[in-house]
């Protein structure tokens, strides 16, 4: 497969449809997800003390997050496997995305949230015709609901990493980072790490392209960046253990965050560990300031997730972990208009 070939694509992560699973083009399910904007960002970058940092702005994506990538890649496989019922725990944004595609599908959607969920997502789920059900919990909670009822019901769960695909379409992030760089990588990738599923996914992808003999064997430092109210990885990171510890309590503003044992826990560790990243943890109002420089800077109005990341970044450029002329990644996962309540908290409305 030549690389040139890829730009004759479309601007979307069906581009990369040679090296996705789905087999036949018509069961595609799509809103024409990805192909987001790299966003150079010198102002922040003045700001923090990088003069090469950018944002890959995952807030354009349906639904406005960056979970339409996993969900395009498992609705198309679940189309052409000739599955009708679909089902899933999530923090919110997960469930926005899988409404959606199975809208536009005409598949049932089944969705778990906890109670406290972002308003919006809820919203969005309910309008779309999915049947939501909110728990008195956390993920963890909603997850162990589905496992139950799953085989009675006759859902096919749609779990992260419990089905092979949705981290297929997450590596799309890496595939699109390298071709926009010109087959290249940068220095670091920050990324805010709840599931942990879009960093495994592009650490996958940077190993395909390696085989591929479109890039070399260098990598970026990864950077899982977690909220200080639920920071398993980093804990496990921070101890040198190979997965993490129930985080018990977990709380935080970014509810994308708020996942106290990821199940692939391991293989963000150990992708830390291979590139030589680290795990970094951000409280709730460090995260808020830097979105707020952020959207000052920069006109983003990000996810506190996203905005977690720029913290992250300034942080460990003040400690020297990075250099001011590394070329910085920083992934905005989604956008902030789903986060409202806690953005008011900061906005004086």
């Amino acid at each position: 497969m030549d690389r040139s070939a890829i730009g004759l694509g479309p601007d979307s992560l069906w581009r990369y449809a040679p090296i996705l699973p789905l087999r036949d083009p018509a069961n595609r399910v799509t809103f024409d997800e990805g192909w987001t904007p790299l966003l150079p960002t010198p102002r922040l970058g003045d700001r923090i003390g990088c003069s090469r940092l950018m944002v890959k702005d995952e807030s354009t994506n349906p639904t406005g997050t960056f979970k339409a990538r996993g969900m395009a890649a498992a609705v198309s496989m679940a189309n052409e496997l000739g599955v009708k019922k679909l089902a899933a725990p999530s923090a919110g944004n997960a469930a926005s995305a899988l409404a959606a595609y199975a809208a536009r599908a005409g598949l049932e959607a089944h969705l778990f949230m906890p109670r406290d969920v972002p308003r919006a997502n809820a919203i969005e789920c309910e309008s779309m015709g999915a049947n939501v059900t909110l728990v008195d919990g956390l993920i963890s909670d909603c997850g162990r609901v589905v496992a139950q009822r799953r085989e009675a019901e006759g859902w096919f769960d749609v779990s992260t990493l419990k089905e092979p695909y949705r981290v297929e379409g997450k590596k799309t992030m890496g595939l699109e980072l390298a071709e926009q760089l010109g087959w290249r990588l940068p220095d670091a990738i920050f990324y805010p790490t709840g599931g942990g599923v879009g960093l495994i996914g592009m650490w996958k992808a940077f190993d395909e392209l390696e085989q591929l003999g479109w890039i070399g064997p260098s990598r970026p430092k990864m950077v899982a960046v977690q909220a200080a109210g639920c920071a398993p990885i980093v804990r496990a990171w921070d101890a040198g253990e190979e997965e993490s510890r129930y985080w018990e309590q977990a709380s935080t503003v970014a509810s994308g965050l708020r996942v106290p044992k990821a199940i692939g826990d391991f293989l963000v560790l150990a992708a830390l560990r291979e590139s030589g990243g680290t795990a970094i943890a951000i409280e709730d109002d460090e995260m808020l300031d830097a979105g707020q420089l952020l959207a000052v800077a920069e006109g983003i109005f990000a996810a506190p997730e996203g905005a977690a990341c720029v913290a992250a970044a300034r942080r460990l450029l003040l400690d020297g972990f990075l250099a001011p002329d590394d070329e910085l990644v920083i992934y905005n996962t989604g956008t902030g208009l789903k986060y409202l309540e806690a953005w008011a908290t900061r906005s004086g409305v």
